[in-house]
């Protein structure tokens, strides 16, 4: 009923922001896979609170506890179960919920279409929600690894107007975890900083756009009609809090190509490989992929909980001026880059192993 994502490599998320922990339970990991706990909780670090001066100054550690699916390094093709804790909770920053609906947030819908909502931080709607994506989007990427060295990197390529000039290419993990806004132009990095702190001095917020490269990609993912794999992957990464837009390949700008000017030419490779000239289909082509490397960007809106004045409703629909409190990022996309590894990853492990059930018995 909403919390659970996957078909063959499916995950289930639970806890919201302030209760007392956060989690997934993930099933149809394959037997025997060698898992390096320390690669989950470092990709956890990426995402958790309080790492750096252009992010929340919530102070959480973390720490996954796994309890159950491994013995010893090994998945036994049981539910992975994983926890975080949560430890540094605030309620009172929250009082303003009980009374104001945070414009453009989700307190108003979520109010309307249930008749309750956590007035602790955002509930299910917080970022902390995805805590449990990471993490089995961690054991999804070393099952990609291991069977077909696929890596799955993203960056921030823009924060408010300022755009990076970016090679995925050349993008190396060290890149991108080089600086704290995690863009791997080093100038441009610097600007980014410098703009993130500007509108958070302002009591505001800013969005921008995270471009993402998986290299090494398996060929033939995807299930067509509904099933295509650019279809999957807006899903998954549309459901990440703040998202508003999703391309991949050439994306919008490709509509201002001929057709001539865009399609991607086959040249000769190796048996069982397909080769081709331009990637303007961004590694899909009739929503399966083709072996060239994935290339999507995902835009996220500006952090809506800010804290300038802003005219809202109360519960009962009256007119009000809220000027919300917490302790929010100003801006969503450092802290979001290793969200959007993890759900290309699970949308990838999953595909991978629906392909092998289809395709690898005659």
């Amino acid at each position: 009923m909403g919390s659970t994502f996957g078909d063959l490599f499916r995950i289930s998320t639970f806890g919201e922001s302030h209760g007392g922990a956060v989690g997934v339970i993930l099933e149809g990991c394959p037997p025997r896979l060698e898992i390096d706990v320390q690669k989950i909780q470092a990709d956890l670090d990426r995402r958790k609170p309080g790492q750096s001066k252009i992010t929340t100054p919530r102070k959480e550690d973390d720490q996954v506890e796994i309890l159950s699916g491994l013995m010893g390094d090994k998945t036994l093709g049981t539910p992975i179960a994983m926890v975080v804790r949560n430890k540094d909770q605030r309620p009172t920053d929250y009082k303003e919920m009980q009374v104001a609906f945070r414009p453009s947030h989700a307190d108003a819908t979520y109010h309307a279409k249930y008749g309750i909502q956590a007035q602790s931080g955002g509930g299910r709607a917080s970022a902390r929600e995805t805590i449990g994506r990471v993490a089995a989007g961690s054991v999804a990427k070393q099952l990609l690894t291991r069977t077909h060295s696929t890596e799955i990197l993203a960056w921030v390529k823009r924060i408010h107007d300022i755009e990076a000039e970016i090679n995925p290419d050349k993008v190396s993990l060290d890149d991108i975890e080089a600086n704290i806004v995690r863009c791997p132009n080093k100038s441009t990095a610097e600007a980014m900083i410098e703009r993130i702190e500007q509108i958070s001095r302002e009591g505001d917020s800013c969005g921008g756009v995270i471009e993402c490269v998986v290299r090494n990609t398996p060929i033939g993912l995807g299930m067509p009609v509904f099933d295509k794999l650019e279809a999957d992957l807006a899903k998954a990464l549309m459901s990440l809090p703040a998202t508003k837009g999703f391309e991949i390949g050439s994306g919008f700008a490709g509509t201002f190509l001929k057709g001539s000017e865009h399609n991607d030419a086959f040249v000769p490779a190796q048996e069982g490989k397909l080769k081709t000239v331009t990637n303007n289909s961004g590694g899909i082509q009739g929503g399966i992929s083709n072996g060239e490397q994935i290339v999507l960007r995902i835009a996220f809106k500006p952090t809506a909980t800010i804290r300038k004045d802003q005219q809202t409703i109360d519960v009962d629909g009256n007119a009000i001026t809220l000027k919300a409190k917490g302790r929010h990022d100003p801006c969503v996309l450092p802290r979001a880059v290793p969200m959007v590894e993890a759900m290309v990853a699970l949308v990838l492990a999953d595909h991978l192993l629906r392909q092998q059930g289809q395709c690898s018995i005659l």
